[in-house]
């Protein structure tokens, strides 16, 4: 099953159906999802990686249940010289211990192999939330956009089956994407 494929036309293909599987982010020792993805597209996949610790904002605590200090990993991801979007993920931080994800390259399959390798497998399923809103200036600067202008926003929340929220990402997008999914008919 195709994952993120980028057409002739420069347009970003994101299909959820099959992104987070094991076997799509690990494929060929890529460091995640999105590396397999732009590398399966042909294309040229890099990331800047910040990562920090501070205080989640309020929305984020909530979904996490911790008003104090996580651990934050703050993504420009490109191909090539194309900035595609930006990414910002929030871990409590004794999973992103655990998981050893306070580090620029987590390895491969990411974040997300690292965490089920330290017992905060996310399950047989995430919750994605998706927006359309204006950019902050600091947004369109870098997605060179108008001030203003529209984006999409992916808020992906990954829980343990037990239910506990071992991540939140928030993918912000520019212009040229086109969103998947399935949804059950029953």
């Amino acid at each position: 099953m195709a994952s993120n494929t980028i057409g002739t036309d420069g347009v970003v293909l994101r299909d959820a159906r099959s992104r987070y599987r094991t076997a799509q982010r690990e494929e060929n020792g890529a460091r995640g999802a999105y590396d397999a993805e732009i590398r399966r597209g042909g294309g040229a996949p890099r990331t800047e990686v910040d990562v920090r610790r501070e205080t989640a904002p309020a929305d984020v605590a909530e979904l996490l249940g911790s008003d104090g200090e996580v651990v934050v990993r703050a993504r420009q991801m490109f191909d090539g010289d194309r900035l595609i979007q930006l990414v910002t993920t929030y871990i409590p931080v004794d999973v992103a211990q655990a998981a050893g994800v306070e580090q620029i390259d987590t390895g491969v399959g990411g974040i997300i192999s690292r965490m089920r390798e330290a017992g905060y497998d996310q399950g047989t399923e995430a919750t994605e939330d998706v927006a359309l809103r204006a950019a902050t200036a600091d947004e369109a600067n870098a997605l060179g956009l108008a001030e203003g202008a529209s984006v999409l926003t992916i808020n992906h929340v990954g829980r343990t089956d037990d239910g506990r929220v071992v991540e939140v990402t928030q993918h912000v997008l520019g212009d040229g994407w086109k969103l998947r999914y399935s949804v059950p008919l029953v």
